[in-house]
């Protein structure tokens, strides 16, 4: 199979399953949402389209047991019930499932008959629940004995007393083609335009899928079989038919049983869950695509076209040894490179819908979980950010939501007690500020234990019980992003407030972001995090400590100065800055490298007060120049003081530093 199509495929259906989930959720909240209806069943019905004509018959299969459930659900024939949206959740979870197995290996070996049947014995009982068991008029009983024709249309859709619409038996031919199942799926959903359909043989699914000889059979609602052959002999895709009459025979009950009326009442007694792999933990891959604008292809290609012609004439440049020339040749490619370097920028921005799109879903299922009423809404869902920071701080995020939802909001009934609404809110809000996108997870829950985070930080040795007086409430909460540092009395399967918290800061900060928390006792908590639109180019300052030499990111930079006014103060060297004091960090003792300087001699890097009050101690100042920054990877990954690296023009490699770290 084409990886291009296979891909194509697979970006559609995980966009699709994304906005499955969320429609269903908001039928859900509203049953009475026919816009979030339509939304759903046009999503399954693509789902099951798309799944079969890439050959992928048991996704196809469990896609069009969800659709035909659906239909019944819009017909308003069953209910929506939390049970039922259960199991439904259950084969999208399957469907997601098999996308991911298909990406990693072309192929799925997920078996889905179990949940195709559990869906149609659902569908089954339902529809009969909704039917009753009246009798006709040949005394017949209107239930799960009434007879079927060979496509399993039952009496019980006949009215022996008077049939106003006639059911019409229709063998239909879509001729020749090399894409039989897309043309027969057209000519079904063509016909459907025009007249109900009863049942078809073969099944639905087949039909679409191409799997028949010459022809199929649809049954068909209409007043008469002439109506029906003059409407067929206009509808595209329909190559050749014939209709036949066949509401006698099945009112007088002739007819026999067939394997699709088997299929149809096919149940499960089994009370099976849900696939146990659908059940893991949600979580969010590396982004993997992104929708480019046309505008911004033709912006790439007109800078590589002048990027080309710069290149040629700095060759010929050089070859004549022009200096003049090569001189107004690199400014021009200097040029050409930023903007070049900003048009790609723009490329990799993706809205951060890409990532919540799937936040719903989970705080739906862990409020499912753990009894709680909680509605959860997102803000500013088109705010864009780079693809390798929106693809880091999904999991982060995750963690944040999964500790709000099982220890920020109460359960209703303490929510009750407290004089709240049973029903608990959660916010994900986004915002954009200059050059950084805030993002904020806000709860109206318990909020943060003041007193019982200090208690926790003496007993874990985190912080002395003079440090803890000193400092003020907002620099308390700030401590459970301290590794292990979790003020929960039980650990549960979500975790306690603080469990994975630091793996949140960690991320944040390698990202070159900042993460802080601010709570309310009672009122609730927001989680913010502080993160760049972008990355991998920035702008540095190169310091030299020994024979090294470091790169500090200039928007950490406040000033540069001599070391005459540093001072000890108990045994800490320091300088003071608007009556504020900045302790002085030592390079050369915190890389443990020898320096070449000594007795106070070198220079100062006082870091901005927004990023880390401190100041940091070189032998000396360099230079400031872009580098392409790449993260830290394996062991190296998350080592203080350090956010990643950077190859210089000469080849030599600088390690950038992390202030907040250090």
């Amino acid at each position: 199979m084409d990886d291009q199509y296979l891909d194509a495929f697979i970006r559609e259906s995980e966009e699709a399953i994304t906005e499955l989930n969320n429609s269903l959720l908001e039928l859900e909240s509203d049953p009475s949402n026919t816009e979030a209806m339509d939304s759903i069943f046009r999503t399954a019905h693509t789902l099951k389209g798309n799944f079969g004509a890439m050959g992928f018959d048991n996704a196809a299969d469990l896609a069009h047991a969800m659709e035909d459930l659906l239909d019944e659900m819009r017909q308003g024939e069953m209910e929506v019930t939390p049970d039922l949206m259960d199991l439904v959740f259950a084969g999208v979870d399957q469907i997601e499932v098999i996308v991911g197995e298909i990406e990693e290996h072309g192929e799925s070996g997920t078996e889905t008959d179990e949940m195709v049947e559990e869906l149609r014995a659902v569908l089954e009982e339902g529809a009969a629940a909704a039917g009753g068991t009246e009798t006709t008029d040949d005394g017949s009983s209107d239930s799960d004995e009434s007879l079927t024709t060979d496509a399993g249309v039952s009496d019980a859709d006949i009215d022996g007393d008077a049939v106003d619409e006639r059911v019409l038996q229709a063998e239909i031919s879509v001729g020749e083609s090399d894409m039989l199942g897309v043309d027969s799926m057209l000519a079904v959903e063509s016909i459907e335009g025009r007249f109900d359909i009863l049942d078809s043989s073969p099944s639905r699914a087949d039909i679409e899928d191409g799997e028949f000889e010459d022809a199929f059979v649809l049954y068909l609602d209409g007043p008469d079989a002439a109506t029906v052959d003059a409407e067929l002999g206009t509808t595209g895709k329909v190559d050749s038919f014939d209709v036949t009459d066949v509401t006698d025979e099945l009112v007088s009950g002739t007819g026999t049983d067939s394997d699709a009326a088997d299929d149809s009442e096919a149940g499960s007694d089994s009370g099976s869950d849900p696939d146990p792999e659908a059940e893991e933990e949600h979580s969010v891959d590396e982004i993997k695509s992104v929708r480019v604008d046309v505008d911004q292809l033709d912006d790439l290609h007109g800078l590589v076209e002048q990027l080309v012609t710069s290149r040629i004439k700095l060759r010929r440049g050089v070859e004549k040894d022009d200096l003049d020339s090569t001189g107004e040749t690199l400014n021009e490619l200097d040029k050409i490179t930023a903007n070049l370097q900003n048009t790609v920028m723009d490329m990799r921005l993706i809205p951060l819908k890409k990532v919540v799109g799937k936040f719903p879903r989970l705080v739906r299922d862990l409020a499912r979980e753990l009894d709680k009423d909680i509605e959860f809404e997102i803000e500013g869902e088109d705010i864009e950010l780079d693809r390798t920071i929106l693809t880091e701080i999904s999991d982060p995020l995750m963690h944040i939501l999964r500790n709000s939802v099982d220890h920020g909001i109460e359960s209703p009934e303490e929510r009750e007690q407290a004089g709240k609404s049973r029903t608990g809110h959660i916010t994900l809000r986004a915002s954009r500020e200059r050059d950084h996108v805030i993002i904020e997870v806000e709860d109206d829950g318990a909020g943060l234990d003041v007193d019982g985070i200090r208690e926790k930080a003496i007993e874990k040795g985190v912080r002395s019980p003079e440090e803890l007086d000193a400092m003020d409430d907002s620099a308390v909460y700030d401590l459970v992003f301290h590794p292990g540092f979790s003020t929960a009395d039980e650990v549960t399967d979500t975790s306690g407030r603080g469990v994975g918290m630091d793996v949140v800061h960690d991320t944040v900060s390698q990202l070159d972001g900042s993460v802080s928390v601010d709570s309310e006792p009672g009122e609730g908590t927001t989680v913010s995090l502080r993160l760049p639109v972008t990355m991998a180019i920035v702008k540095v300052l190169f310091v030299k400590v020994g024979g090294e030499e470091y790169g500090v990111p200039i928007k950490n930079v406040d000033e540069i100065t001599g070391t005459e006014e540093a001072k000890q103060v108990n045994g800490q060297e320091v300088i003071k800055h608007n009556d504020e004091i900045y302790p002085v960090i030592h390079l050369d003792d915190t890389f443990d490298i020898e320096g070449e300087t000594a007795n106070g001699d070198g220079m100062l890097v006082r870091i901005r007060e927004s990023e880390r009050q401190v100041a940091l101690h070189c032998d000396s100042v360099n230079s400031q120049e872009e580098v392409v920054v790449k993260p830290l990877e394996g062991i190296l990954s998350g080592t203080p003081g350090l956010s990643g690296t950077a190859v210089l023009g000469d080849g030599n490699i600088v390690h950038i530093l992390d202030v907040v770290t250090l």
